[in-house]
C-alpha cells in the first residue's frame, strides 16, 4: 500500500494559495481539503459547530481557535486512509498544535509573496474580497493584514522546524546509516498571474522510503 500523504500550505492573504494548492493536488494525486468549503457547509447543514460559525462569519470575525478546531478535525479523521493537502487549516499555533495530536504531517508549504506582488493582486484568494477597502489606505491597510498574518504564522511554522529536527533526531538514533532528512528548500516556482514569482518552503516532516 502507498505511504500516505498529509500536507499543509500557508500564505498571506491574496498570494493565489487556493489556485497553487489544486495545482499541487492534482499533480500528486492529494485531496483539496479547503478550511473555506468545511465552514460553508458546516454552516449550510446545520451543523452544531456550523451555528456557532456562522454567528462569527455573519459579523465578519475571526472564528475561534477551539471552534475551528472543532469543525475541521472530525472530517479529518473521515479521511483516514486518504492523503491530502490542507488550505487554511491550521492558521494559529493553538489549530496546529491540535492538529498535531492526531496526524503527523509530511510536508508544510510556505508561500513567500512580494508585497508589490500582493498590492498588484488585491484580493483576498479565499473569499475573493478585496484586500483593501477605501483608496486612501490602500498601502496600510494591506501591510496591516501582512503584519498580522506573519504574526500568526511564525509560531506555526517555528512549531514545524521543531517538530522536524526532533523527528530527524529520533531517525538518526534508529539508524546512522540513514539518511531520512531534507533541510528547508527555497526556490522559484513559476505560478499563472504573477509577474514577480512566488517562493516556496518547504519544510519535510517525515521521512519518505
Amino acid at each position: 500500500m502507498a505511504k500516505l500523504f498529509r500536507t499543509a500550505i500557508m500564505g498571506p492573504p491574496g498570494s493565489g494559495k487556493g489556485t497553487i494548492s489544486k495545482r499541487i493536488a492534482q499533480n500528486f494525486g492529494l485531496q483539496y481539503l479547503s478550511s473555506g468549503h468545511f465552514l460553508r457547509e458546516g454552516i449550510a447543514a446545520n451543523t452544531d459547530a456550523g451555528v456557532l460559525v456562522k454567528g462569527y462569519v455573519e459579523r465578519s470575525m475571526l472564528v475561534p481557535d477551539h471552534l475551528m478546531s472543532r469543525l475541521m478535525l472530525p472530517r479529518l479523521e473521515q479521511l483516514t486512509g486518504h492523503s491530502w493537502l490542507l488550505d487554511g487549516f491550521p492558521r494559529t499555533i493553538a489549530q496546529a498544535k491540535a492538529l498535531n495530536d492526531i496526524f503527523q504531517m509530511d510536508l508544510v508549504i510556505s508561500l513567500n509573496i512580494p508585497f508589490e506582488t500582493l498590492r498588484e493582486r488585491g484580493r483576498d484568494d479565499v473569499t475573493g474580497e478585496p484586500l483593501i477597502q477605501h483608496a486612501d489606505d490602500r498601502p496600510e491597510a494591506l501591510q496591516a493584514r501582512l503584519r498580522h498574518y506573519k504574526d500568526v504564522a511564525k509560531p506555526v511554522m517555528n512549531l514545524y522546524k521543531c517538530l522536524r529536527q526532533e523527528k530527524r533526531i529520533t531517525q538518526q538514533r534508529r539508524s546512522s546509516k540513514q539518511t531520512a532528512w531534507f533541510p528547508v528548500q527555497r526556490h522559484p516556482v513559476p505560478v499563472l498571474g504573477y509577474r514577480h514569482r512566488p517562493h516556496l518552503a518547504l519544510h519535510q516532516l517525515s521521512s519518505q522510503h
